[in-house]
């Protein structure tokens, strides 16, 4: 008999699920424009990834999936439908981006969630690298944006490498993080297959 290959532990789905969030709102292009430009405020890139934590939040955790249930104990609750992460997608870019999506690139970016948390669940990390791929082949890149009329907006990808607008590049590290951490946190875990783990902000 063939020895098979270990399935990924349940803490392993739950970062791998975490991190695939956190890189498909990086790769949500109305959010990578507001927070160039500020919409959120002086802490745009904090709400950025306390807004990764949000929608992480609204999944049961792998983690606790798969926990032995106990007689008369709850269920941990059902996945939330794709409308609720597509509602809730567009409420916060609203209350704290003020930011008004009505090109449905929301919907996208839900289905992408969608398709990452079904993956983990299977054990399967490959749609996470693609899009952590994706995300890294967009480092030195800056988001440049005309300023039309609401509704006609175009938007491209350039190099950064002829002009000097430093204060536009987006920030990025090898993997974004999912949520900013107190400055008085203590050293970060990393688990035995070198992943980071996360530490969520409460609101």
């Amino acid at each position: 008999m063939e020895l098979t290959q270990a399935e990924p532990s349940p803490e392993t789905r739950q970062l791998q699920f975490e991190q695939g969030v956190a890189i498909s709102l990086h790769l949500w292009l109305s959010l990578t424009v507001a927070v160039q430009n500020g919409l959120g405020g002086p802490d745009s890139e904090d709400k950025r990834d306390w807004f990764a934590g949000a929608i992480v939040d609204m999944f049961p955790s792998f983690v606790d999936l798969a926990k032995p249930r106990k007689p008369g104990q709850k269920q941990p609750p059902a996945d939330p439908d794709p409308e609720d992460v597509e509602a809730t997608l567009l409420q916060v870019m609203w209350d704290e981006f003020e930011t008004n999506v009505d090109d449905d690139s929301e919907l996208e970016v839900a289905e992408r969630i969608a398709k990452v948390r079904t993956q983990c669940a299977a054990g399967d990390f490959e749609f996470v690298e693609e899009l952590r791929r994706k995300w890294l082949a967009t480092k030195g890149k800056t988001v440049k944006v005309q300023e039309v009329d609401a509704g006609d907006q175009e938007t491209d990808w350039e190099s950064d490498g002829d002009d000097d607008d430093e204060d536009d590049d987006v920030e990025m590290d090898e993997a974004p993080a999912l949520v900013s951490v107190p400055k008085e946190k203590p050293p970060p875990e990393v688990d035995e297959d070198g992943f980071t783990k996360v530490i969520r902000k409460k609101r």
